[in-house]
């Protein structure tokens, strides 16, 4: 009997998935519970499960092929051996749930014994020629990295030294890698063919050696000059989009200022291993500005704000979103009551947050909502810029790297730990002067973190 393998539900406000990959072949026999084919959403990457076992006969959606919650994705046939193997496996798995930290959208059976299945058959596209090597446990945007770039996962594994997941960031350096030992050879074929090309040419021709080494001499240019083209992820798709439209469809403005980082950098060299020791995580920087941004937030409302028609929804709770930047791109986990939050909890959380964005493991829960952002391109050495809102919010604060500068105290000058900060703001709804007061309250709070003390 037939069995539909449809697009399950998404998660909230998310209603397109782009078919990623399909990790078996029509023909080849699937098992209760086996991932089937990969979905990339606008927030999330998942994997769709077999909800009964037999023999994949028939893909409808294709790689590449954008799909709805309901669309039929392919066909499964169920055995008769599948049939009867079923219930057992079904009973055997009470308790078991599918891994949602990849966010596996299968059902919650285990698969049938091993004995059920033909030993003969090949299990799938992701098993190497290697023959007996383990399957390689990866992310499916190290999965899909890998398969553009034609490389194995594991080639990727033995060269990182990976026993657990190995991840887009593990596959990037296995090819930067590769890249430096293939570089001389690259070098020297490209030098021998724009040697070789005008001799030949001289030879041809009788000496006509100006008329043919031109033409040779640009055709080798142009082989040095490679280009490639990749589809772009869902995700990276929706990034664009949403980017695109905070700018048509908000009246945004930046504004700037710069913070002395002394206080906080004190506070963090004199605390930081007893902090540690007592609570397994750091003390960063990100938990002073989101206790700081809780602050001023309270005081200027209109930051902590959305947009609806023409009414102002001014939200009186706060769930700051933590803008990550992670291999597949830009996604934005959200740390809910964030004023109720201690700053352990909140280094925890923010740690949490790029563990599971680096692996895979973000959910749609994760990701969804949020009233306000912090972003800090510090972390990657930038010393200014201009964020972007991120919809519907119309806030978004933006740290930068800390650097020594010399600075004018009580007609001193001195050297200082400086962070340039910005604000962007939706115009339509906060004024200039709001945001200006906003960030400079920011400012005296992380200058003064003791503050902070009566703000709680």
């Amino acid at each position: 009997m037939p069995s539909k393998i449809v697009v399950p539900e998404l998660g909230e406000s998310v209603l397109e998935a782009t078919v990623g990959r399909w990790l078996k072949k029509v023909g080849e026999p699937v098992s209760v519970g086996e991932p089937l084919v990969e979905l990339e959403t606008e927030k999330v990457d998942l994997e769709v499960g077999a909800e009964k076992g037999g023999t994949l006969s028939r893909i409808e959606k294709k790689q590449g092929e954008d799909v709805k919650i309901g669309d039929v994705l392919g066909i499964i046939e169920e055995t008769a051996s599948a049939a009867t193997s079923t219930r057992p496996a079904v009973q055997e798995s009470v308790g078991a749930a599918p891994r949602l930290g990849e966010a596996r959208l299968g059902v919650g059976e285990s698969k049938p014994e091993p004995k059920s299945e033909p030993k003969a058959e090949p299990k799938s596209e992701q098993t190497r020629p290697s023959g007996t090597a383990p399957e390689v446990v990866a992310t499916p945007s190290a999965r899909q990295l890998a398969r553009e770039r034609g490389v194995s996962l594991e080639q990727v594994a033995a060269a990182r030294g990976k026993s657990g997941r190995v991840t887009a960031v593990d596959v990037e350096g296995y090819l930067d890698e590769e890249k430096g030992r293939a570089a001389p050879g690259a070098t020297s074929s490209r030098a021998e063919s724009t040697e070789v090309g005008p001799r030949l040419g001289s030879m041809a021709l009788g000496g006509g050696r100006i008329g043919v080494a031109e033409p040779a001499r640009i055709a080798s240019a142009a082989e040095a000059r490679p280009e490639e083209r990749v589809r772009m992820s869902r995700r990276r798709q929706t990034i664009a989009r949403r980017l695109v439209e905070a700018q048509h469809n908000a009246a945004m403005l930046t504004t700037f200022n710069e913070v002395d980082m002394s206080a906080v950098m004190e506070i963090r060299k004199r605390w930081k291993e007893s902090f540690k020791k007592r609570h397994g995580v750091g003390l960063g920087i990100l938990s002073f500005f989101v206790k700081t941004s809780i602050a001023a937030l309270r005081e200027f409302p209109e930051l902590n704000a959305e947009l609806q028609d023409d009414e102002i929804v001014l939200k009186r709770y706060y769930d700051l979103g933590i803008a990550v930047g992670a291999s597949g791109g830009l996604v934005v986990p959200v740390l809910r009551d964030a004023d109720r939050l201690s700053f352990a909890e909140i280094e925890g959380a923010i740690k949490g947050f790029a563990e599971k964005a680096e692996s895979g493991g973000l959910t749609l829960e994760d990701l969804r909502g949020g009233t306000f952002t912090i972003t800090n391109g510090g972390v990657f050495g930038s010393l200014m810029s201009t964020p972007i809102l991120n919809p519907p919010q119309v806030g978004i604060l933006g740290l930068h790297k800390i650097q020594e500068r010399p600075m004018s105290l009580q007609g001193q000058i001195a050297s200082r730990p400086m962070m340039y900060v910005a604000l962007s703001y939706d115009h339509r709804v906060v004024d200039g002067r709001e945001a200006v007061q906003f960030l400079v309250r920011v400012k005296e709070l992380v200058e003064d973190p003791a503050s902070l003390m009566l703000e709680a």
